[in-house]
């Protein structure tokens, strides 16, 4: 190994030293305590320590870094509490996610640190988030996204990198090349060379660099940050280096040949360069032992902190749910109904868009289309002219990587709106919404303030992939809020409230209804509280609970029989539900039919019921009848779609329930 100390006095030589040192002396001391049964997991960056270093060490305090499981040495360059990080890692309340994560699964926007969840990936997009928010805020820094060679495989990375240099994002990506994804080797992972070539295919610069000289390390990316502050761009930087133990300390390393162990042992990143110190007369064995009495001191001193802290002996349920969402009170703005003008549904949620762009300079628009073309239904037809490119962003095909870019503007203060051009598109941004957006504020008391806009539904003869229902999919995932409108009024109301609210919201909004019906609506900006069902008819015989398009259903098959007399509660929102209404309703009445566009089978109607069911047993005069779609893909052929959807059935149970 060849190390380069020009431009480098003694100082910085034994400040590197220093920080490469300390990560190697924690981690043999979490092995130890791994074997004693004091921590319950460990995934070793021994042998990779000279990457997390060079890093940090070249970047400045406020530039944010996205770090991987193995790199303890952005942390400890960053001066955590070491404390505290034992105490993360110990499962207590003191840690960073106070008991709910493990390990580095956790960020802290106090040290510009955002770390990554299990699935490999996400974190990609989220740094291109944050560097994007930086950009517009014009601020001079950048950020420092990791990824292993085995994320390289996966969509997220390809989605990142692509819209980061398609968008100039001031960011670095570094990959950990080191040479297996837990068991599989690199050979079984890539046909290239070397995956620094992949940056010829995004039109990305590329480095490939020596990952365990920490000085090589260190000068490029010192390098490339100045580079990039002068010309925003990209740049991916392959780190070749090796792992030492296994994926994690319980799958060992039987699977790796010995003679590349031994290879790699040589160029141990810590002991290479010691010794390179000593030989240049910059480090002595004296001072090595001074420093490792130090480094241990502090070590073990702060691991004693660490297990005086209060261990977790009884759950707080109430502190448990109320952390799932960001607290911070929105203001209702209430309508102005003195000045109202006919709007369409479509025009009513353009309206709240547009008005809400007004409000707030740091909200971006973001979604396939959504520019210069106005989106597949013209919602944002014209924004583009009165916001600007940079705030009306048009997006590759890549669902998961602006769902990621969301979180990171968020990070840094900024709100965002993303199109799904069609709801069933969501699956392939699946993971952000689900494993990121949702679970980030639960977990690090980061929110996710990102508005999921959902064309959705059927009955307008678009087949199996453009007609879906979704919504029951995201009702099941702790930390998203649905709101579903059925009218103009409440949609502009509940999209203006939802963009206020600070939390990740999925807004479905049905394409039948788009420029099928309209009413008069208030010209200003106003908002429609997230949580409250409406009573949208009032009646004695029964209760129907729905939300969307079931509302219209429920009004038509009612006006058909107008000796029927029965509430129509439009739920309105779905997370959180207006459980209150639903029960003050039921329990006058005495009879419930659950009614919506979704399949039967696993939708938001069964739980609805059972709720209706363990709640207002003694008042039932009846069964809790619930009307769904059939239990299949949602066909294209309209004769087929109209007998897939429950409109037809729903008189049919209504007049049973009423017969009851």
């Amino acid at each position: 190994m060849r190390f380069n100390k020009k431009g480098y006095n003694k100082k910085q030589l034994l400040e590197l030293y220093k920080q490469i040192l300390y990560p190697r002396m924690i981690e043999e001391k979490m092995l130890v305590l791994l074997r004693q049964g004091r921590i319950s997991k460990w995934f070793s960056g021994i042998g990779q320590e000279a990457i997390a270093i060079g890093v940090a060490a070249a970047l400045e305090k406020d530039d944010y870094i996205l770090p991987m499981h193995r790199n303890l040495g952005v942390f400890t360059s960053r001066e955590i509490p070491l404390e505290r990080l034992f105490a993360q890692f110990q499962g207590k309340e003191a840690g960073f996610t106070t008991g709910r994560d493990r390990s580095f699964h956790f960020g802290t926007n106090e040290h510009r640190i955002v770390g990554m969840i299990s699935h490999l990936g996400p974190q990609l997009a989220v740094g291109s988030g944050i560097s994007l928010a930086n950009s517009l805020a014009d601020e001079a820094l950048i950020t420092v996204a990791f990824t292993g060679d085995g994320g390289t495989s996966e969509g997220d990375f390809h989605e990142a990198m692509n819209v980061a240099a398609v968008w100039n994002i001031p960011i670095i990506f570094v990959i950990e090349n080191n040479g297996y994804g837990l068991s599989t080797p690199v050979s079984e992972q890539y046909k290239c060379e070397h995956l620094s070539d992949r940056g010829i295919g995004y039109g990305m610069e590329a480095h490939r660099i020596d990952g365990n000289n920490v000085l090589e390390v260190h000068r490029l990316i010192k390098k490339l940050r100045k580079s990039i502050l002068k010309d925003p761009r990209p740049v991916m930087v392959e780190c070749e280096t090796f792992r030492m133990r296994g994926h994690e300390e319980a799958s060992g390393t039987k699977y790796v040949p010995k003679e590349l162990m031994e290879y790699w042992a040589k160029k141990d990143p810590v002991q290479n360069f010691e010794d390179y110190l000593k030989k240049e007369k910059v480090l002595t064995e004296k001072q090595i032992a001074a420093l490792r009495a130090e480094i241990k001191s502090g070590i073990e001193e702060s691991l004693q902190t660490a297990y005086d802290f209060d261990e977790i002996t009884e759950a707080n349920t109430d502190q448990e749910l109320s952390s799932l969402y960001c607290q911070d009170e929105v203001a209702i703005l209430e309508p102005d109904f003195e000045h109202q003008s006919e709007r369409r549904f479509v025009d009513a949620i353009s309206d709240g868009l547009k008005q809400s762009m007004q409000r707030h300079d740091k909200l971006l628009i973001m979604g396939q289309d959504v520019a210069d073309y106005g989106g597949v239904f013209k919602i944002t037809d014209g924004f583009m002219d009165e916001f600007g490119r940079e705030r009306v962003r048009n997006t590759p095909l890549c669902e998961s990587a602006i769902l990621g870019i969301g979180l990171g503007l968020s990070i840094k203060g900024y709100k965002s709106v993303v199109e799904m051009q069609f709801a069933d598109f969501v699956t392939c941004g699946f993971n952000q919404i689900i494993n990121n957006l949702s679970k980030s504020h639960y977990r690090w008391g980061q929110n996710a303030d990102v508005v999921v806009r959902m064309p959705t539904g059927g009955g307008v003869a678009a087949g199996p992939f453009h007609s879906q229902s979704n919504e029951a999919w995201f009702f099941h995932s702790p930390g998203l809020k649905i709101v579903y409108p059925s009218n103009p009024f409440d949609a502009k109301g509940l999209l203006m409230a939802a963009i206020e609210d600070p939390n990740p919201v999925m807004y479905f909004e049905h394409k039948a209804l788009y420029r099928s019906i309209s009413s008069e609506i208030p010209d200003d900006p106003y908002m429609v509280e997230i949580g409250k069902a409406s009573l949208c008819r009032e009646g004695t015989d029964l209760s129907i609970i729905t939300y969307g398009m079931g509302v219209h259903w429920a009004i038509e098959v009612l006006d058909k029989h107008k000796d029927i007399s029965a509430d129509v509660l439009d739920l309105r929102t779905l997370v959180p539900m207006d459980t209150d209404a639903v029960l003050q309703s039921v329990k006058k009445t005495g009879k419930a039919l659950v009614l919506h566009e979704d399949s039967f089978r696993g939708g938001i109607g069964g739980e609805i019921a059972s709720m209706i069911a363990q709640q207002c047993f003694e008042f039932l005069d009846g069964p809790v009848m619930r009307v769904g779609s059939l239990d299949t893909p949602v066909p294209f052929n309209a004769v087929l779609e109209q007998n897939y959807l429950p409109k037809q059935r729903l008189e049919e149970a209504l007049l049973g329930l009423y017969n009851y």
